[in-house]
């Protein structure tokens, strides 16, 4: 089922990512749309962090991802990619995958990340905007088998089973992403798996301090007090981070975002050992 998008603002969507080009469902404008939103957007989880709730509906999203300097996790940001896309005219619908990074192959973990379905010009498309440090720069065709080069990482689809497990190459290795299939699922259903994810006590987004952008020829990546820096095909280098004041100063500056309730911060950054 195609998305909808009432009320998004698309003008002020494509002024945030810095899209300039044609307003039409083609592949070469799926394309830059989606290098463009994760290098504009980061992927990051201070809500969940700092206590704060996740808003889904159309207007917190626009709110905070566009008009704010502020990014978001997976549901976020693809909720909000879902409404420009169908803006544009993209047949567009969602999907829901079971993450395996850092984790064993067989892992049974829960539906809890999103990614989207778009139908154009008789292939399917994979598009998501929000997988952390490696989020997708180029949408990848469900084709099974095939390696695909994006910006950063060459990616494959592999077919085991009931399912389908996206990988990526990563240090001369294929490794797992996610695995997932084909169900539909509705706005609804990730509301659910949302709030789960950033009010769970247990949950990584509410113990951890997550952030992530993809810059053209390398990614940044940070996990509570450690910055890392990996150029696109070489090893990574790392940061420590001895503060909340330092890693609110890289957030703003790295990764663009405004950190909000600073004190707040300051004091989940210490109260869970990190610096």
């Amino acid at each position: 089922m195609a998305g909808t998008a009432p009320g998004i603002d698309l003008d002020a969507y494509c002024e945030r990512i810095g899209y300039r080009g044609p307003r039409e469902a083609t592949l070469p404008v799926l394309r830059e749309l989606q290098r463009l939103h994760p290098e504009a957007i980061a992927f990051e989880n201070l809500d969940p962090f700092l206590g704060r709730p996740v808003r889904l509906d159309l207007p917190s999203l626009e709110e905070k991802l566009v008009h704010s300097r502020r990014g978001g996790y997976c549901f976020e940001q693809n909720l909000l990619f879902w409404k420009a896309l169908s803006a544009l005219g993209f047949e567009v619908s969602g999907l829901a995958a079971r993450v395996l990074w850092n984790y064993s192959e067989d892992a049974v973990n829960p539906r809890s990340h999103m990614l989207l379905r778009v139908e154009l010009e008789g292939a399917t498309w994979l598009a998501d905007v929000g997988f952390g440090g490696l989020t997708q720069t180029a949408p990848l065709r469900l084709a099974p088998g095939m390696v695909q080069a994006t910006p950063h990482e060459a990616y494959r689809i592999v077919e085991q089973g009931d399912h389908m497990r996206l990988q990526a190459e990563i240090g001369g290795e294929w490794r797992s992403i996610f695995r997932f299939d084909m169900v539909e699922h509705l706005e609804v259903d990730y509301a659910a798996s949302s709030y789960f994810l950033s009010a769970n006590p247990a949950s990584h987004f509410v113990t951890s301090l997550i952030a992530a952008r993809a810059l053209p020829g390398r990614r940044l990546g940070l996990l509570n007090d450690r910055l890392t820096i990996r150029e696109t095909g070489g090893p990574g280098r790392q940061m420590h981070l001895g503060s909340g004041a330092e890693a609110r100063g890289i957030l703003a500056a790295d990764f663009g975002i405004e950190v909000p309730e600073p004190d707040r911060f300051d004091e989940r950054f210490l109260a869970l050992g990190f610096g």
